[in-house]
C-alpha cells in the first residue's frame, strides 16, 4: 500500500516547476559529491516559492533514505540551547538533512549557527536554510565557507513557467494574461490564482482577484505591518512608480518618514533604484488591489494626493528632475484607456537615458539607417551638428547595452530657411503652424523629431514614454513654447492611439522611401497642466454621490473599514470615514466619529427588526471577540445565522449613516 505521505510527495513532485539549479546542486550533495556544498541558503521575497522548494528538497532527501529534520524559524526559541536540543540529531545522526524555513524570524542565530553549530554536524549531514533576508556577507565571502555554502536567490517564474502552471490548473486562456499581469511571475500569486480558478476573480470580465485571494497574498507577501503609518507608506509604494523619502515626506508631512522609508527599503520584495523604491510586481498589484477592495475612497484619495504632488513637481522641481513628474503621474493612472494605448511600464524594457556623446554618434547613425533608411540617417547627422544637446541615447538597465536614441528639437521663430529646406518634416510643422496658429518671435516649436528603437520601432515602449515625458516637462517649463509635435511613421496606428489626446495635423511629409505622420498640440491654448488633468480625468466615473462627492459604494466601504479598525486607534484615525461629510465639522473627528458609530449601532435596536442586527454588530466589532466565529459563540448562534444578522446590521447601519451624510442629522 502507498502511504498518504508518499502520495502527497508524489503529487508535489509532479506539480513542482522550475528551480533546476537548486535541485541539481542539492542532488549532487545528496549523492555524496565531495565538491558539492554542505550548506544551502535560499533567499527571496514572500511568495517566491522558498517553502515549496524546501518541501521538494525534503521529499527528495527522504526518497534517498536520508533522515530529515524540519524546523520553522517562526517558532524557534531565542535561546541557542533550545535550537540545539531541537536539532540534536543533526549533530548525532549521520546523513541527517536539516531544513530551517522562515529563517528571517530567527536571523539573530546566524552568527552562532555558522561559528558554533554547523561545524559540529554529523558525518554526511546537510543543512538548508530559507528566508527573506540574505545571509550576512562575511559568511558568503569567507574563504573557509566558499566551497561549503551555496546561496541561491530565487527569481520569479518566467512567462513560460507561469503559463505552464496556469495551463496545468486549467485557467481559461482569456484569463491567463490578466493573472500573469497580477502575479508578475510570483509563484504564490500564481498558485493562489490557479487554485481559485475563474471563480477567484471578481468584477467585470474577471479583471480583479477576489478578496480571499488578496488576503492570503497579503499575508504571504507582506507579513506583519507594524502601524497604520507603515501601512499608508506601503499604499504609497503600491501606487507610485517609485517611492523616495522625499515623496513620503510630501504626502505625510506629520510622520517620521525617515523611519518609514527605512522600513520600506528593508522589505524583501522591495528593489532600490536611483529613483526610489520599487516593490515586486506581485506585491504592488496585491497592495493596490487590496486597498481598492478594502477602502476605495482611500485609494482614490491617495492617488489624487500623489497626482497633486507630481503636478507640483512639474511646476517647482529642479530642471534635472522635473521630466520624471509626468512619467510618475501617468503611472498612477496607467489603467486609463487613453494612457494604456500610448504608454507601457514593462520592467523588462526598462531603460535609462543619458546625453549623446561623440562616441555614440556612429551607433546612432547606424540605428537611423537600419530603421528609416539613408535619407533619415543624413538628417540625423544634420541635426546632431546643429543641436547636439537635443539628442539622447538609451541603455537597457539590465545589461547597459545602447538600444535607442531620440532627438527632441527646439525650433525658434522665425523658421530657419536652411532647416526648412533640408528637413521635410520640419517644413511641414512650420507650414501647419502658419496656417493654424502662427508662432511669434520669441516663441518656439518643440518637436520630438526622432524616436528610434530598432527592436521596438515606433511602438509603445519605455523609450517613447521617457522621451515624451521630457517633452511635456519641457513644454511646462519653456514659457516660449508654442506648438509641440510628435513624428511617427505608422501614422494611422498613432492617429488611433492619439484620439482625444493630441491632434493629427493631416500632414504626411516624405523622407526617402517613407512617409511620416505629424501630430501636434498648441500649448498656448491648452497649458500642459490642464492637458495632463484632462488626460487622467477619465478615471472619474460618474456614480451616485452625496453632497461631499463621496459615492454610496465608497461610503459603505468606509463604514465597514471603520468598524474593522474599531479597536486599532492608529488605523481608525486614518480611515476613510473621517474624510466624509460626517466628520467635516467635528473638533475631534476620530473620537466623535467613534461615538457616532456606536450610537448609530445602538439606535438600530429601537426597532424590532434591528435588535438582532445590533447584537451581531456589537459582538462582532465592539466586544473584543478575536474572530467572527467567536462573536457567534458569544451570542449562542450558529455561524451562518450570525453572519445573516451581521449582513443585515451592516446594511441598516450604512443606510442610516448615508442618510445623515446626505441630509445631515435627523
Amino acid at each position: 500500500m502507498v502511504s498518504v505521505g508518499e502520495r502527497l510527495s508524489s503529487a508535489r513532485g509532479r506539480a513542482f516547476i522550475g528551480r533546476e539549479e537548486e535541485l541539481r546542486r542539492f542532488g549532487e550533495a545528496l549523492n555524496g559529491d565531495p565538491q558539492a556544498p554542505f550548506a544551502f541558503y535560499v533567499v527571496g521575497p514572500g511568495g517566491i516559492g522558498k517553502s515549496a522548494l524546501l518541501r521538494c528538497l525534503g521529499d527528495r532527501a527522504r526518497a534517498a533514505g536520508r533522515p530529515v529534520l524540519e524546523l520553522d524559524g517562526r517558532f524557534v526559541s531565542r535561546d541557542p540551547a533550545d535550537f540545539e536540543r531541537a536539532a540534536a540529531c543533526f549533530l548525532d545522526v549521520p546523513d541527517t538533512v536539516l531544513f530551517v524555513d522562515s529563517f528571517e524570524h530567527c536571523q539573530w542565530l546566524e552568527g552562532w549557527l555558522w561559528q558554533r553549530f554547523l561545524p559540529r554536524a554529523a558525518d554526511g549531514a546537510l543543512v538548508v536554510l530559507a528566508g527573506r533576508l540574505a545571509p550576512q556577507p562575511q559568511w558568503a565571502s569567507d574563504p573557509a565557507w566558499a566551497g561549503l555554502l551555496h546561496v541561491g536567490e530565487l527569481e520569479p517564474f518566467s512567462e513560460e513557467q507561469s503559463l505552464s502552471l496556469l495551463a496545468a490548473a486549467r485557467i481559461r486562456p482569456e484569463l491567463r494574461e490578466r493573472v500573469l499581469r497580477f502575479a508578475g511571475g510570483n509563484p504564490l500569486a500564481l498558485s493562489l490564482a490557479a487554485a481559485a480558478g475563474p471563480a477567484g476573480w471578481s468584477g467585470e470580465e474577471a479583471r480583479a482577484p477576489s478578496a480571499d485571494v488578496l488576503r492570503t497574498l497579503l499575508a504571504g507577501l507582506i507579513g506583519e505591518v507594524p502601524t497604520a503609518a507603515h501601512r499608508r507608506a506601503l499604499e504609497v509604494a503600491a501606487q507610485a512608480h517609485s517611492t523616495s523619502e522625499e515623496l513620503l515626506a510630501s504626502v505625510f508631512p506629520e510622520e517620521d518618514v525617515h523611519r518609514l522609508f527605512a522600513w520600506l527599503r528593508d522589505l524583501p520584495f522591495m528593489e532600490s533604484t536611483h529613483r526610489g523604491l520599487h516593490p515586486h510586481d506581485a506585491a504592488r498589484e496585491t497592495l493596490a488591489a487590496d486597498l481598492r477592495w478594502r477602502a476605495p475612497h482611500a485609494f482614490t484619495a491617495m492617488r489624487r494626493r500623489l497626482a497633486e504632488e507630481y503636478l507640483r513637481m512639474l511646476r517647482e522641481a529642479p530642471e534635472e528632475r522635473v521630466w520624471a513628474a509626468t512619467d510618475e503621474l501617468f503611472y498612477l493612472f496607467r489603467e486609463v484607456e487613453s494612457l494604456a494605448r500610448l504608454r507601457t511600464w514593462d520592467r523588462e524594457d526598462e531603460v535609462h537615458e543619458r546625453p549623446l556623446r561623440p562616441e555614440d554618434v556612429d551607433t546612432v547613425l547606424a540605428m537611423a539607417e537600419e530603421t528609416e533608411g539613408a535619407a533619415s540617417r543624413d538628417l540625423v547627422r544634420y541635426w546632431i551638428e546643429r543641436q547636439p544637446q537635443a539628442f539622447s541615447v538609451f541603455r537597457l538597465v539590465a545589461t547597459g547595452r545602447t538600444v535607442a536614441f531620440t532627438g527632441r528639437l527646439t525650433l525658434p521663430a522665425p523658421p530657419d530657411p536652411q532647416e526648412v529646406a533640408t528637413d521635410p518634416v520640419v517644413a511641414a510643422a512650420w507650414e501647419y503652424a502658419a496656417a493654424t496658429a502662427p508662432v511669434s518671435v520669441g516663441e518656439n516649436i518643440g518637436m520630438t523629431r526622432f524616436s528610434v528603437y530598432p527592436e521596438r520601432y515606433q511602438i509603445p515602449s519605455r523609450v517613447i514614454d521617457l522621451s515624451n515625458s521630457r517633452a511635456q516637462a519641457g513644454a511646462a517649463r519653456d514659457r516660449g513654447r508654442a506648438h509641440g509635435f510628435l513624428v511617427y511613421r505608422d501614422a494611422e496606428a498613432w492617429a488611433e492611439r492619439f484620439k482625444g489626446v493630441m491632434g493629427d495635423t493631416g500632414a504626411r511629409p516624405r523622407v526617402g522611401e517613407h512617409t511620416y505622420g505629424l501630430f501636434g498640440i498648441d500649448w498656448r491654448q491648452v497649458p500642459v497642466e490642464t492637458w495632463l488633468r484632462h488626460l487622467i480625468s477619465a478615471t472619474d466615473i460618474p456614480v451616485r454621490s452625496g453632497p461631499s462627492g463621496t459615492s454610496r459604494t465608497a461610503f459603505d466601504q468606509a463604514v465597514r473599514e471603520a468598524l474593522t479598525h474599531w479597536r486599532d486607534a492608529d488605523a481608525f484615525a486614518v480611515c476613510a470615514l473621517l474624510r466624509t461629510r460626517l466628520a467635516a465639522d467635528l473638533a475631534d473627528p476620530a473620537e466623535e466619529v467613534r461615538v457616532l458609530l456606536r450610537q448609530a449601532v445602538d439606535d438600530l435596536g429601537r426597532e424590532p427588526r434591528g435588535v438582532r442586527a445590533r447584537e451581531a454588530l456589537t459582538a462582532g466589532y465592539f466586544s473584543g471577540a478575536p474572530t467572527q466565529e467567536a462573536a457567534a459563540r458569544r451570542l449562542g448562534l450558529p455561524y451562518g445565522t450570525y453572519r445573516r444578522h451581521l449582513r443585515q446590521g451592516l446594511d441598516l447601519l450604512c443606510e442610516a449613516l448615508w442618510h445623515r451624510e446626505s441630509h445631515g442629522p435627523r
